[in-house]
């Protein structure tokens, strides 16, 4: 025979929330921990293609759009102030990796500059993003 408990009035059943709670942060923490975050350049440049081009995660994005603006890390810049901004990340990280992301109409004096403003800083991987062509 299997007996009941009767309930008393004014007696009611109580839910324990802190359990489902814990779960749920850490099921947040689980899933912030294990993403992994895409670095962009922060403005949208239309990319060259190139038959050798190759996935490559770089430290630091600079990207150069067809007007001439320059963007380090979603911050506009003056061309005069990558140098100092790389050997900062340089002392951050000696190890730091440069890719240069620019438009295909961006003119080539320009992106020559930033390339040489992140050489003289002292960076070694400094690298062009291209696309590959599609069906290539």
């Amino acid at each position: 025979m299997v007996r009941r408990r009767r309930l008393r009035l004014g007696e009611g059943v109580e839910i324990n929330m802190a359990p489902l709670i814990d779960m749920v942060f850490i099921l947040l923490i689980f899933f912030l921990v294990t993403t992994s975050f895409v670095k962009e350049a922060g403005v949208e440049v239309e990319r060259p293609t190139a038959a050798t081009a190759r996935p490559k995660r770089g430290n630091v994005m600079v990207a150069v759009t067809a007007e001439g603006r320059i963007f380090i890390e979603r911050r506009e810049v003056d061309i005069r102030s990558i140098r100092p901004l790389m050997e900062r990340y340089l002392a951050e990280n000696p190890e730091v990796a440069v890719v240069v992301v620019a438009d295909r109409r961006t003119p080539t004096g320009l992106l020559i500059q930033v390339l040489d403003q992140c050489r003289l800083a002292g960076v070694k991987d400094v690298s062009i993003a291209a696309m590959k062509p599609k069906g290539g």
